[in-house]
């Protein structure tokens, strides 16, 4: 019986897909949703709109259209049916436009951005391959029968110049996983289903193009290759021509959406478009990655994913990956992305094949993983559009979240049983933590998190062979705070706004969560310049997420409203304790605002779950009871942020795995049942926790009255190790400098002299002006020279540099590679200005 109505749901699924074609320039449309027991027939004519159909999978969801006009048909209809009945001039009795729980007049959206980015080519001549590794590649070529002409440089499946630098996944072939089984639709800018390389694996009736309105997802403008090289990473065939997929044995289908104007509707169609079906999809786009844009899909688009995960996969739910986004360099966050920061989506940010931060990819709380992609000089070697083309210029995160399509394709070949629950816990489980600087913190159940990397690297073998053995993970529950009033100013510069709440063992328990998977706080602020804005969330276990980070470009007077934000960084915890939220004003400019409100969910993974139901459909009035006082009111209160940085924190117990080579612990880590002591986390943003935090104060490395500084005993060690090198330092300096006075003191005439000559060498006519008066002018001359050896001994060492050097001034999650990109940009600057410097004013560039 539910095989049966599973089939029924994807036929009427598929049959609302093909809506008739709408066109925006002629026609008005109208998304609906209605009672159950309304007719949409009947309120079509009350309206005297066009019935076009149901909208998709979206239950009680229809689409109505009217010509062009200018005013809101049914919103105007509702308000003066309100308007009647206040004044006693509507008939009695129910009416048609009663059954209306929202509608909505569809407007042309903004366009999302395709997340790919030219990569910068080596110019130098790269070292050559190790011959163990190009050997190794060639025998498993020939092992597995590959014969695609660039296999040998698809480096992010089998690395042969940095061995190990890849998604380790050509054991998982040699198991006979490469696939099978599985369908992944790329929501892109359409899909060469006529190339070589994809029409063996193509799925037609998965794919749809929302841009034209017809059923096949053809490039049609001359720069839509963005969504072809996406679904060769995932499912280019094994076959003579270009590469081969990290699935390719897998099926691939394609939703276009990106080269033309759409509405919510829309996106909403294509977003879970033929549910059942295609099993993942890949989101290689999002809005402007500008440091000042914050977009998130709205109600339509976040009930249709609900929907998917929810009732996609026959109930197991479909699985969604989005690219992290490429604005680090504008200091932009996926945390203002509504799409990456959605607890829906798996969020994949990049590396570069030498297994560093590229200068693009975002960091953020709701960052889930990374893998691979341009960087380093090199990029990613896939599929383009054409019959028989191939690239090596695929970058940006939009290349690393087809990777993990495709090995999440894997993984459900494995275990099509998974939940997209169990898919993001194992991703969790399984990444590596890697040797990079970042501001990587260990967790309550034992992982390694970096808001620069998430978990670490995801790794194929590891992954796949974890989820063979998987305890499915229980039905979802969720916790939710009342609002928290907090209605105070927010203080500029060092000091922040701290509002805390406290969740009780019987509020878990009555809510059935045993453990957190995602948390999410919402919250409204009235500020006159958004980018000022920082916000962090610290759990009861200590663990401290970076919800909000300043942002250079965003001049927006408008603060936050009702904006989400999202954290993958206390997964597994129990939650049970004080969680505080900190805002701060960053900058001290007369740019002032207040910290209104704000409300926090927790999910996770149910206790009991026989009693355990769906998470309802979100509607326009979830968030309506923001001015209901809550019997547990939240305790806010001012407090100093420390201005000195922390050490980064590094993981020690790093994987060491030669290239392609199973690692030495797939298993995933237990998770354990109670919640485990922890310190507050090191890194190089982080505050130190309130005085009224939950978690124990940290041991003391030396004897009271020294401070802890809130940071444990290993940290206190190295800062306490720190100022005495700093304290022996200047004590030395500053006897070297009295001896050389002394000396100087101490010397004679002939002294002196000696010096003159040795000055009349670096300066002839200042030697000789020194000479004729009788040897003051050299010994002037000399002094002026001593101080100018000393100012250069310390040149480029100012504080500002230092403070460059440990912390980074654009932010804390500056790496080396920004600092070289910065550097080079700078030298060509000042090459150009001493170029006209010396022209100028003769001196010596």
């Amino acid at each position: 019986m539910r095989i049966i109505l599973w089939g029924l749901l994807s036929a009427a699924t598929l049959a609302a897909a093909h809506l008739p074609a709408r066109n925006y320039s002629t026609h008005d449309y109208y998304a609906i949703h209605l009672a159950p027991s309304e007719s949409p027939a009947s309120l079509a004519a009350h309206l005297n709109l066009t019935y076009e159909g149901e909208l998709g999978s979206l239950e009680n969801h229809h689409v109505f259209k009217a010509s062009k006009h200018d005013t809101d048909i049914v919103d105007d209809a509702v308000q003066e049916l309100k308007r009647r009945r206040r004044k006693r001039e509507a008939a009695p009795g129910p009416h048609p436009l009663d059954g209306i729980r929202f509608a909505q007049k569809q407007k042309i959206k903004p366009r999302h951005w395709k997340r790919s980015i030219i990569p910068e080519r080596d110019v130098t001549r790269a070292p050559p391959p190790l011959d163990a590794a190009v050997m190794k590649q060639q025998a498993l070529a020939r092992e597995l029968d590959i014969k695609d002409p660039i296999f040998g440089e698809q480096w992010h499946i089998f690395n042969t110049k940095t061995p190990g630098n890849d998604i380790n996944v050509t054991d998982v072939w040699r198991q006979g996983i490469t696939g099978n089984n599985v369908t992944s639709c790329i929501v892109d800018d359409g899909l060469d289903m006529d190339s070589d390389d994809l029409k063996d694996n193509f799925y037609a009736a998965g794919s749809y193009d929302f841009n034209d309105h017809v059923p096949l997802p053809k490039p049609r403008l001359s720069d839509d290759r963005h969504g072809t090289r996406c679904a060769g990473e995932v499912a280019a065939g094994r076959n003579n021509a270009c590469g081969v997929g990290i699935a390719y044995d897998s099926k691939i289908s394609g939703v276009r959406i990106l080269s033309g104007d759409i509405s919510d509707m829309d996106e909403a169609l294509a977003i879970n478009y033929d549910m059942q079906n295609n099993d993942i999809y890949s989101c290689s786009w999002g809005p402007p990655d500008d440091g000042k844009t914050m977009q998130q899909p709205g109600l339509l688009i976040e009930t249709g994913m609900i929907t998917a995960v929810q009732q996609g996969r026959a109930g197991k739910g479909n699985i969604y990956i989005f690219a992290a986004g490429n604005g680090a360099m504008y200091e932009d966050n996926c945390n203002f992305d509504g799409y990456t920061n959605s607890i829906y989506s798996i969020t994949v940010g990049a590396i570069s094949k030498d297994n560093q931060h590229p200068y693009y990819s975002e960091a953020c709380s709701a960052q889930l993983v990374v893998t691979y992609s341009s960087g380093s000089g090199d990029a990613i070697h896939t599929t383009d559009v054409g019959a028989n083309k191939c690239t090596k210029d695929h970058g940006g995160t939009s290349a690393a979240g087809p990777i993990a399509v495709g090995t999440y394709a894997l993984v459900l070949q494995a275990r099509p049983d998974l939940t997209w629950r169990d898919a993001q816990w194992l991703t969790v489980m399984t990444a590596v933590p890697f040797d990079a600087p970042s501001d990587w913190t260990e967790t309550t159940i034992g992982r390694h998190f970096s808001h620069q990397f998430g978990y670490g690297k995801l790794d194929a073998w590891a992954i796949v062979e974890a989820a063979k053995t998987w305890k499915l993970v229980k039905p979802q529950a969720w916790f939710y705070s009342p609002w928290m009033h907090v209605k105070k100013a927010i203080p500029e510069g060092d000091q922040g706004l701290a509002s805390i709440f406290e969740i009780t063992p019987k509020m878990l328990q009555e809510a059935n969560l045993e453990r957190i998977e995602h948390i999410t706080l919402t919250m409204n602020i009235e500020h006159q310049r958004r980018g000022d804005l920082s916000v962090e969330l610290l759990s009861p276990d200590g663990m401290t997420s970076h919800l909000s980070v300043t942002r250079k470009d965003d001049n927006a007077a408008e603060g936050y409203l009702d904006w989400t934000f999202m954290s993958v960084a206390h997964w597994g915890e129990k939650g049970i304790g004080k969680w505080t939220v900190i805002v701060k004003d960053t900058v001290v400019n007369q740019k002032t605002g207040n910290f209104t409100d704000w409300k926090l969910r927790l999910w996770g993974e149910c206790i009991d779950a026989t009693k355990q139901k769906l998470r309802p459909m979100p509607t326009a009035n979830d968030d309506a009871d923001h001015d209901v006082i809550p019997d547990h009111p939240a305790h806010t209160t001012s407090i100093v942020i420390p201005t000195a940085s922390k050490p980064t924190a590094v993981p020690t117990d790093l994987p060491d795995r030669p290239v392609n080579s199973k690692p030495s612990s797939a298993a995933p880590v237990p998770v354990p049942s109670t919640t485990i002591a922890f310190e507050p986390p090191v890194s190089a943003t982080s505050t130190s926790s309130p005085s009224t935090s939950a978690t124990a104060a940290p041991e003391n490395f030396l004897p009271s009255p020294f401070p802890t500084f809130g940071v444990s005993k290993k940290t206190q060690i190295w800062i306490y190790g720190s100022l005495a090198l700093i304290l022996a330092f200047c004590i030395s300096l500053a006897v070297y400098l009295y001896l050389a006075r002394r000396k100087k003191l101490r010397s004679s005439r002939d002294d002196y002299e000696f010096e003159v000559l040795d000055d009349m060498e670096d300066d002839d006519a200042g030697a000789r002006t020194g000479m004729l008066n009788g040897g003051a002018g050299a010994k002037k001359g000399r002094r002026a020279k001593r101080g100018g050896e000393l100012y250069d001994a310390f040149a480029g060492e100012s504080d500002e540099d230092l403070l460059s050097e440990s912390e980074g001034e654009d932010g804390p999650y500056r790496d080396q590679e920004e600092r070289e990109y910065d550097e080079k940009a700078a030298m060509a600057e000042g090459s150009d200005r001493g170029s006209s410097g010396s022209s100028s004013n003769g001196r010596k560039p």
